[in-house]
């Protein structure tokens, strides 16, 4: 164990991915990313920022600004990723970079707002959107079987869940570039507003709702281990796929606020339905809905199929019980717990409250990881190239602390609940998370 300050050497983890396990190829990392970002947000956010901006092309100037510090995080990544190629996120690269403490800290936060938060806020919208279609089923129980639906796909086998997933990714990119298509044809004029214009604060605010839906730009980087050739994929399907989907998301939320007065639109959740119905009737309503399950469905897999790696990379490293490790093929038991887990936010929780609390709160776990990008980058030299060094991560860190300073100024109950999240997980380590042989098993 190094010293305390002192990051852990950058060797291999306990059980280190055989060469064997590499079975996704380049599309199929880029479609992870894809995937992981194209959910629930992009579909119901531009409402509220709508209301707190006043102008439709303020929205689409968040949203172009948020792909723009996704893109800064994907290089910063990327140079990571080709240092470090294996599967786990944050968790290994904090380990390696900074201290295992700090691993750990980010391994639990993957934990819980990474992934298990989200999942559920997924399943709910997934429900929600299917419950015209289906009368008297509760959102929670078509969620909660769109959950089970999708880590049994993804404990079969990782070709087998791969391949699913990217049919299933190509299948929702054509269906919303139809939309858009077919939406920005319809558009005879800009949508005028008479809703005051937000200053300085509210953006950055802004910032923060849509950092939620561009979280999963880093998705690739969890199953580092089983991609094939990862120093060239690994930061390409980063960067690949974090500019899909700024297009996706600016074509889109350009159907969106500029297709309806934003009079109707503001503070609305339902954006997608609403303007669908605006600019083609109940029938392009219709087929907006299909295509909104569709995403939601496809985040649902994406975050069930990269969750489970960073548990199973705590577990064979000795930080969370042994069974949830995988020796080979997919994670099996950790993709049971994180079915759990998220079943039980689903059920519990309202997505409402959880975009503000997420996007905070990962925007300190990758803040942290590139921060511990800057202290390798130091250390190694040229020796570990990093586009745009210094100005790419430097940037990034500087966008992340302007945004947490908006949520402590305007959301300190949320700041709080984010601190919280990190203080526990750090009180967890002290407390004998840092002794990792307690899980491992007589035979360690």
């Amino acid at each position: 164990m190094p010293a305390a300050g002192s990051p852990a050497p950058l060797a291999s983890p306990a059980i280190a991915p055989a060469d064997n396990r590499r079975q996704l190829g380049g599309w199929s990392a880029t479609a992870l990313v894809v995937a992981s970002m194209v959910g629930t947000g992009v579909f119901t956010t531009s409402g509220f920022l709508l209301k707190d901006l006043g102008s439709p092309w303020l929205v689409l100037l968040a949203w172009l600004v948020g792909g723009g510090i996704a893109a800064l995080g994907a290089l910063s990544y990327g140079a990571l990723a080709r240092r470090i190629p294996e599967s786990g996120g944050e968790f290994v690269f904090l380990s390696r970079t900074i201290h295992p403490a700090a691993g750990f800290v980010a391994g639990w936060i993957s934990l819980l707002v990474g992934f298990s938060a989200p999942l559920a806020a997924v399943a709910f919208g997934f429900g929600s959107y299917l419950a015209p279609w289906l009368p008297g089923v509760a959102p929670e129980l078509t969620g909660t079987a769109a959950l089970a639906a999708f880590a049994g796909i993804h404990a079969i086998g990782v070709r087998f869940g791969s391949r699913a997933q990217d049919w299933i990714v190509t299948i929702k990119i054509l269906l919303i570039l139809g939309f858009i298509g077919g939406g920005l044809t319809r558009i005879e004029t800009v949508a005028a507003t008479s809703l005051p214009t937000a200053g300085l604060g509210a953006f950055l605010m802004a910032l923060v709702w849509v950092s939620f839906s561009y979280s999963g730009w880093n998705a690739a980087v969890y199953l580092g281990g089983e991609i094939r050739d990862p120093d060239r994929w690994l930061p390409r399907s980063l960067l690949i796929g974090t500019a899909i989907t700024t297009a996706l998301y600016l074509g889109l939320n350009a159907v969106f606020v500029l297709g309806v007065p934003a009079s109707q639109l503001a503070g609305q959740l339902d954006v997608g339905r609403i303007a669908a119905e605006a600019l083609g009737g109940p029938g392009l309503a219709k087929g907006i809905t299909l295509t909104i399950l569709v995403a939601l469905g496809t985040s649902l897999s994406a975050m069930i199929m990269a969750g489970p790696r960073v548990y199973a990379q705590m577990a064979a490293q000795g930080y969370l019980p042994r069974p949830l490790a995988a020796l080979a093929g997919p994670p099996r038991m950790a993709i049971a717990f994180q079915l759990i887990l998220a079943a039980a936010m689903l059920w519990t929780t309202t997505y409402e409250t959880l975009l503000t609390y997420i996007g905070f709160t990962l925007g300190l776990s990758t803040a942290l990881t590139v921060a511990g990008l800057w202290r390798l980058r130091l250390r190694e030299g040229p020796a570990l190239p990093v586009p745009g060094w210094p100005w790419v991560p430097a940037t990034f860190l500087l966008a992340v602390l302007a945004m947490t300073v908006a949520v402590i100024a305007r959301r300190p109950i949320v700041a709080v609940w984010g601190g919280a999240t990190v203080l526990l997980g750090w009180v967890l380590w002290w407390a004998g998370a840092q002794r990792p042989r307690r899980w491992r098993g007589a035979d360690q």
